[in-house]
Formats: structure tokens, sequence, C-alpha cells
């Protein structure tokens, strides 16, 4: 589903040239959760960026569905890390927007519905708690009914327990929609527990260390067992060695 070759990504030139990104290459299958996770500003979220088609790579090649990604595409959807909705708007029209921008009929009314919602469509962002900002956000991206879900630190800044229960949601609607993930998170146990491998990226410029088998990621109970706690430990051991 996901090819990236070689992908390296420059901003700048000449002396001013800033590699953010060097010879990364892996793959996603269609349908798979993954999350991209490695020090703060190594360049995680620049390549996420990349796949949307947002910026173009200076070097290699980037294949969604065995196209060339030339811009953005609409079957690739991005949560963004602070929802993005617009004040001025209200719920429904925030998570319509998507489908406006890309002239799509229809609205995200039965998206809304589907994550609780449906009685705030009136409301504005104003008026709705962080979590139900980020449940606006996710339901913007679904609206359009993506093949790819591209997710950048969706749920950052949260409390605990509000952090959870969207993680929770997030899982769930991996199950029913069947659509293919990325995720970038700085929290490690976030990632263990919705992400079936893990590429850990190195500190800047973000060349690919590791990646890591997690298949029992979304198994009931996952969260609470030895086995997660022990893949927690190992990336924190793995990152904070790439750290030093």
């Amino acid at each position: 589903m996901i090819e990236v070759e070689n992908v390296s990504i420059a901003h700048g030139s000449g002396r001013r040239e800033l590699s953010t990104v060097e010879g990364v290459s892996f793959s996603v299958s269609a349908g798979e959760l993954v999350a991209l996770v490695g020090p703060s500003g190594c360049g995680k979220s620049t390549l996420l960026y990349a796949l949307d088609g947002l910026i173009t790579p200076s070097e290699g090649h980037i294949r969604i569905g065995g196209d060339e990604v030339q811009g953005i595409r609409r079957d690739v959807a991005l949560i963004l890390q602070d929802a993005g909705l617009l004040p001025w708007k209200t719920v429904r029209q925030n998570a319509a927007l998507a489908l406006r921008i890309q002239g799509i009929e229809g609205d995200a009314h039965e998206t809304l519905d589907s994550l609780g919602l449906a009685d705030f469509e009136s409301s504005y962002p104003g008026e709705l708690s962080e979590g139900m900002k980020r449940r606006v956000g996710i339901a913007r991206a679904l609206a359009l009914h993506p093949r790819v879900l591209l997710m950048d630190e969706p749920l950052a800044n949260l409390d605990s327990l509000t952090r959870e229960k969207i993680q929770n949601l997030i899982l769930d609607l991996w199950r029913t929609l069947h659509f293919t993930g990325v995720l970038v998170t700085h929290d490690i146990e976030e990632a263990v527990f919705l992400a079936r491998r893990i590429l850990l990226l190195s500190p800047r410029p973000a060349t690919l260390t590791e990646i890591v088998a997690n298949p029992e990621a979304g198994a009931p109970d996952y969260r609470g067992s030895d086995a997660f706690y022990a893949q927690v430990q190992y990336l924190r051991t793995k990152l904070g060695a790439d750290e030093t």
C-alpha cells in the first residue's frame, strides 16, 4: 500500500541546507497500522507530511497503491496535532471542511454520529472539551473515507484518561474501517498499544534504525500485560541509547 524508497528531505540550499530525513525506506501493508517514533525534532512529522504530499522529497520515492505521491490525494487524510479546527465554524462545518476543500459532495453527519458528536454539530470549538475537539479532527479526516490515515501526534497534551479513551476509539475505527494508518507519536506506550510495527528513527537527520514487530497490539487487555510493559521498556532503552 505505502512504499517509501530511499527518501531524503532537505530544506534550504547551499550553506543553509538542512537535512531532516536521510535515506529512509520502509513499506506499510494495506490495512496495517504502524507508528513512527524517535527523538523530538528528528523529522517524524516531516516524513509524515511527505506521505501526505505536502512536502516533496529531495531524493527517493513515495508510492501509495503503486502510484507516486505528487501532491495531496483524495484517498489520504491527515489528522493534525491540535485538530486544526476553525473557531468561527461549527462542529459540522469543521468536520466537513476537508470534503469542501477537495470538492467532494456530502456531509460529515454520519461520521460525527459514529463518534458520539451528533448532539454537538451546532456547537463551536470554544464550547468543546479538548477530547471532543480531537474527535472532531478525527471525524473531519474520516469523512473523506480515506484508504490511508496519517496521524501527527493527534492526542498530544490530553490528560491520560481522555488519551486512553481516544486511543481505544482509534483502534476501534481501525478495526471497523480497515484503513492503513501511520501514527507519529512521542508517547512510547501509545505506539505500543496501537501499532503492529514500530519504526524507530534516529536524531536528525532521521534515519530508520530499527523496525520493531508488535503483533499483540490491539489484543484485549494488552495494555496491562507483561508483554506490553516489556515492549515499552525495550523501546525506551533503544531510544535512550540513540540519544546518547
